[in-house]
């Protein structure tokens, strides 16, 4: 196997490792439904802030040392764009719309992310990831119906379903703007390790979360002590898996593989997050449902093969 090779196999394992633990994301809002969209975020993203914290505070002067001013502010609206404004906009989709419609809209990121990667020097030519990129809009779009089909947002009116899909679509653009910008910014830092950038945003994540918990706390209703012990097992289960493994692997995974076969690893999070809700509400996939996923699995290993071909022509 040659270091190109290495590299992309590493890339995708890890990129399926972060899909994996970021799916579970999707469950939040159905396992602590009494807490507000604002109360999920401050809790989640102060849990993760204080563990970062904790993690790099024994190399923190050696890590800083190689950022300058951009890179502080590429942190700090990296993790607004990728960890705050994106998880409000979720948690109020899967309240409205479900977790399915929820997972459609935000699927469609690797689409977004690999037709902007098209830009880069080493990617492959269009006609040769449009395919795989046409079946992944395809997967997602199958998904969506099948999704609608099935009530969506069910015991919500249509303006709040309407309400969700928008929030959605939000989530979907905002995190599309965090995965290119991210991408480009661990490229440029190579002497910051993936683990520690994303240590890194968590400590500013935590932050901006400090400022969000006022309002929410606020604004919140009389709580039981269940509901506080489901909260607090959501904010630290979430952030330690999905926002410190799960980010650390995508950084891994951003580090090793171009943007457009990046993009397609992002799929793996919408397919983590069907299998996850089907455990939830206790059933098995529907057709459609199985036949989407199977185009998910084609798209990624299709993209594989078009970027392992790249590699081979310009080594040629």
């Amino acid at each position: 196997m040659s270091l190109i090779q290495s590299q992309r196999f590493w890339g995708v394992a890890s990129g399926l490792a972060a899909g994996a633990l970021w799916g579970l994301v999707f469950l939040a809002p159905k396992v602590a439904p009494e807490a507000s969209p604002m109360m999920l975020t401050a809790g989640r993203y102060l849990a993760y802030g204080l563990i970062a914290a904790l993690l790099i505070a024994p190399r923190w002067r050696r890590v800083t040392a190689a950022l300058d001013w951009k890179a502080w502010r590429a942190l700090a609206w990296l993790s607004l764009a990728g960890n705050i404004v994106y998880f409000v906009f979720l948690v109020v989709s899967v309240h409205f719309a479900g977790v399915g419609a929820s997972a459609l809209i935000v699927g469609m990121v690797p689409v977004v992310v690999a037709l902007w990667g098209l830009k880069d020097k080493d990617s492959p030519p269009l006609k040769r990831v449009a395919p795989p990129i046409a079946v992944a809009a395809l997967a997602v779009g199958l998904i969506g119906w099948e999704s609608m089909s099935q009530g969506g947002g069910a015991g919500h009116d249509g303006a709040q379903i309407l309400m969700g899909l928008v929030c959605a679509l939000a989530a979907l653009l905002s995190w599309s703007a965090f995965a290119i910008g991210n991408s480009r910014w661990m490229g440029r830092l190579p002497e910051v390790s993936p683990h520690d950038w994303s240590l890194l945003t968590g400590v500013v994540t935590g932050g901006f979360a400090l400022v969000l918990a006022v309002p929410a706390l606020l604004t919140m209703g009389v709580w039981s002590g269940e509901a506080w012990v489901r909260f607090l097992g959501v904010s630290v289960g979430v952030a330690i898996f999905a926002s410190i493994i799960g980010n650390a692997f995508w950084n891994q995974a951003s580090r090793l593989l171009p943007l457009t076969m990046l993009g397609q690893m992002i799929v793996s999070e919408t397919l983590f997050a069907f299998l996850y809700g089907f455990l939830w509400e206790g059933r098995g996939p529907t057709v459609i449902e199985i036949a989407a996923m199977v185009l998910m699995v084609i798209s990624v290993v299709w993209c594989v093969r078009a970027h392992r071909l790249e590699a081979i022509l310009s080594c040629d």
